[in-house]
C-alpha cells in the first residue's frame, strides 16, 4: 500500500482468487489454451504465405488478423500466468503498465479497423464478384492493413496519456490480472468523470464506428445472398462469408459490454471475466473459425501436412 499523498511508481495485481492449488490449476489451463492459439494463429500465418491459393485479399486480412491475435493475448496472457505461479500479488512497474495497455488497446482498436475492411472485402466479393479483382488489387489491400494499424496505435496514444496523467494516491493495488483502465481509474484521487465521459466517446467512435461498414456490408451480402436462385448458390455464398461474420458477433460482442459504457471502473469480477473472453478465448478461437469453417484452408493445410509427413517418415 501506499501514502495518500503520492502517486503508484509499481502496482500490485491482485489476480484472481482463491487457494494456490486453484491458481495451479488455472495456470495449466490458460497455458494450454495459449499455447494453442500462438500455434493456431501461427499456423494460419505461414499457409497464408505458403500457399498460393490463399494468395487473395480474404486471406491476406486473415493473415493480418492472426498476427493480432497473436498479439493481443501475449500481452495479457505471459503475465496472467506469471502472477497465477506467484503466491500473493504480483508487482508490475509503472512503465510496463503503461506499456501493456497501450499495446492492449492499440492491438485492439486495429483489430476493429481490419474487421470493418473485411467485411467490406466480403461485401464487393459477394455483390460485385466480376469488379473484385479491380477494387480489391494488392495495393487497396496494402493500403488497408497499413491504415489500420496506423489508426490503432495512432488513436490510442491520448486516451492512455491521459489515464496515467491522474494521482493514484488511493492505493497502487488493482483488483485484476493486468493494467485495466477501469482499475486504474478506481485507484485515483482526481475527479476522473469528464475523462472517463470523453473515453466512453471514443470507444463508441471506434467500435460503433468500425461496426457500421460491417452492418452495412452484410446488410447487402445477405440482400444479395437470397436473390441468388438456387439453395448451393445460396449455401456458397454465404459460406465466404461464415468465419468472418461469427468472429465479429464473439469479438464485438464481449467489446461492446468492457468498453462501450459511461462509467468505466465497473466490478472488478464484471471486468476480469470479459477481459478473458477478449484476451484468451477469441485468440483461441480464432484458428477454429476460420478454419473448420473454410475449405481452402482446410485444402491447404492438408495438401501441407501430406508434404511434410513424408519428410517425418524419412
Amino acid at each position: 500500500m501506499m501514502s495518500n499523498l503520492s502517486s503508484a511508481t509499481e502496482f500490485c495485481l491482485l489476480g484472481f482468487p482463491g487457494s494456490q492449488e486453484l491458481h495451479h490449476i488455472l495456470f495449466a489451463v490458460f497455458f494450454v489454451f495459449y499455447s494453442v492459439t500462438l500455434m493456431g494463429n501461427t499456423v494460419i500465418i505461414v499457409i497464408v504465405c505458403v500457399d498460393k491459393r490463399l494468395h487473395s485479399p480474404m486471406y491476406f486480412f486473415l493473415g493480418h488478423l492472426s498476427a493480432l491475435e497473436i498479439f493481443v493475448t501475449t500481452v495479457i496472457v505471459p503475465v496472467m500466468l506469471w502472477g497465477l505461479l506467484l503466491p500473493g500479488m504480483q508487482t508490475i512497474s509503472l512503465a510496463a503498465c503503461v506499456t501493456q495497455l497501450f499495446l492492449y488497446l492499440a492491438v485492439g482498436t486495429t483489430e476493429f479497423a481490419l474487421l470493418g475492411a473485411m467485411a467490406v472485402d466480403r461485401y464487393v466479393a459477394v455483390c460485385n464478384p466480376l469488379r473484385y479483382n479491380i477494387i480489391m488489387n494488392s495495393r487497396t489491400c496494402i493500403w488497408v492493413v497499413t491504415v489500420s494499424w496506423m489508426f490503432g496505435f495512432l488513436s490510442e496514444i491520448w486516451p492512455v496519456y491521459a489515464t496515467f496523467q491522474f494521482t493514484f494516491c488511493k492505493s497502487n493495488v488493482l483488483d485484476h490480472f493486468f493494467c485495466d483502465r477501469g482499475q486504474l481509474l478506481k485507484l485515483s484521487c482526481d475527479d476522473t468523470l469528464f475523462a472517463e465521459f470523453v473515453l466512453f466517446l471514443m470507444a463508441i467512435v471506434i467500435i460503433i464506428g468500425s461496426l457500421a461498414p460491417t452492418i452495412i456490408s452484410y446488410t447487402y451480402i445477405i440482400s444479395t445472398i437470397l436473390k441468388i436462385p438456387t439453395a448451393s448458390g445460396r449455401r456458397k455464398a454465404f459460406s465466404t462469408c461464415a468465419s468472418h461474420f461469427t468472429f465479429v458477433v464473439i469479438g464485438y460482442g464481449s467489446c461492446l459490454f468492457l468498453f462501450v459504457k459511461p462509467k468505466q471502473t465497473q466490478a472488478a469480477e464484471y471486468n476480469k471475466i470479459v477481459s478473458l473472453l477478449i484476451s484468451v478465448l477469441t485468440p483461441f478461437l480464432n484458428p477454429f473459425i476460420f478454419t473448420l469453417r473454410n475449405d481452402k484452408v482446410k485444402e491447404a493445410l492438408e495438401d501441407q501436412m501430406n508434404r511434410c509427413c513424408p519428410l517425418v517418415k524419412d
